[in-house]
């Protein structure tokens, strides 16, 4: 028998908060590269080709390794990989502060992105495991703020980071990874085991593939990050041109743009507890996004109207992420692979995450950044499809639970 009553009832919101916080400082290393690129560019003599793969190395990985990494959560369970993955991230980190070689600076930062991926993916799983019935479809909203709030901490450390330099900081994050690693072995009890969780690795893959609930909600995510990375991969030089400020004062608006797609991350987190459809605010966050983005590239608007938009945008940006996340579960194809349903998706937004800054730069470098209003614009029939078939599986599920 069970003695461990968390097993049985499930946690309540320390637990689940603590595990948000495992996000938190994941983000913070998804984040610390830019911020630190132009200095390890002139320490290193890296080329900006070079330089700018510390940051896409993360993206890569996830693009790549997502659902493999998701069926891996479902094998050796949710709170081990996150405490590997924690390790993981911790090593990178310290091994990349006494790199003084690109290659072993790049290849430090391939280890943190699998440790990124695996905890980003272990996390939502575990806290699907463990939370308690009355709170788990709200922390399961919630867990979406752990990129805005990351980034925003990154960001605010800017200072510390340049006091104590880039190996000082990279040093402070492998201390924080290694010991929160060890927080959340023992803070978090282990996730109840699935009937299936000793299944076969090939009847989970067969599974995995040929359910549609993985593919939509990682196409959803993908195009959602092709529009969203679309803009916001490129705010501060779109910021720079159309509005006319300085490098400063564009990356300060760019972190408070930041700060309104965390607000709209709590704000459809509350909907969605209050009864609100998933669907719609799915509806809503796509059609707002569109609009905003018209009226960033094209209108001919003042540079006050035309930040309240990107304002705007990031706001609505903010709900997607959490539905998916909600949704995760349900949309599964069982309890035992909720974790490669989550690799899907994240795997979707990595993808997204390559494509869309890369297809934006290029088509606004030949015909300007009105240009990428059109681009953005061209992805929304699929978005349509894909919300269609989104609503169809949710539906489905519905009419399953009524009657099972």
């Amino acid at each position: 028998m069970n003695s461990d009553p968390s097993a049985q009832t499930g946690v309540a919101w320390p637990v689940v908060a603590l595990i948000i916080g495992a996000g938190v400082i994941s983000a913070c290393q998804l984040g610390k590269a830019p911020l630190a690129l132009k200095v390890v560019q002139e320490e290193l003599q890296l080329g900006l080709g070079t330089a700018s793969w510390l940051i896409s190395a993360f993206a890569v990985i996830g693009a790549v390794a997502g659902a493999p990494l998701g069926l891996a959560v479902d094998r050796i369970g949710p709170r081990r990989m996150a405490v590997l993955s924690l390790l993981m991230m911790g090593a990178g980190s310290a091994l990349g502060a006494f790199s003084n070689d690109a290659k072993i600076l790049l290849a430090t930062r391939v280890l943190e992105g699998l440790g990124f991926l695996g905890l980003i993916v272990a996390a939502p799983t575990l806290i699907a495991a463990v939370a308690s019935d009355r709170i788990r479809d709200r922390a399961m909203a919630l867990w979406a703020i752990f990129m805005p709030t990351g980034l925003m901490l990154v960001l605010l450390a800017a200072p510390l980071m340049q006091t104590i330099t880039w190996r000082g900081f990279w040093l402070l994050n492998a201390a924080i990874l290694i010991t929160y690693a060890a927080l959340l072995g023992w803070a978090v009890p282990l996730a109840r085991r699935a009937s299936q969780r000793h299944s076969s690795i090939h009847r989970d893959i067969k599974q995995a593939l040929a359910a549609p609930g993985p593919w939509v909600l990682g196409g959803v995510f993908a195009l959602f990050s092709i529009i969203f990375f679309a803009v916001f991969g490129f705010l501060p030089s779109l910021l720079t041109d159309r509005l006319g400020v300085s490098d400063e004062a564009a990356s300060m608006l760019s972190a408070m743009a930041v700060a309104a797609s965390g607000v709209g991350n709590i704000v459809c987190a509350q909907l969605l507890a209050r009864g609100a459809q998933s669907i719609r605010l799915l509806y809503v966050s796509f059609g707002t996004m569109m609009v905003c983005s018209i009226g960033v590239f094209s209108a001919p608007l003042a540079g006050s109207a035309i930040y309240a938009l990107c304002l705007v945008f990031t706001f609505a940006s903010g709900f997607v992420p959490v539905v998916i996340f909600k949704n995760a579960p349900l949309y599964a194809p069982h309890n035992a692979l909720v974790g490669a349903t989550l690799g899907f998706a994240m795997q979707g937004n990595n993808i997204g995450l390559l494509i869309g800054p890369a297809v934006a730069g290029g088509v606004a470098a030949a015909y300007g950044w009105s240009a990428v209003s059109l681009l953005i614009v061209a992805c929304f029939p699929v978005v349509a499809l894909l919300l269609v078939a989104f609503q169809k599986l949710s539906v489905q599920k519905e009419r399953s639970a009524l009657f099972s």
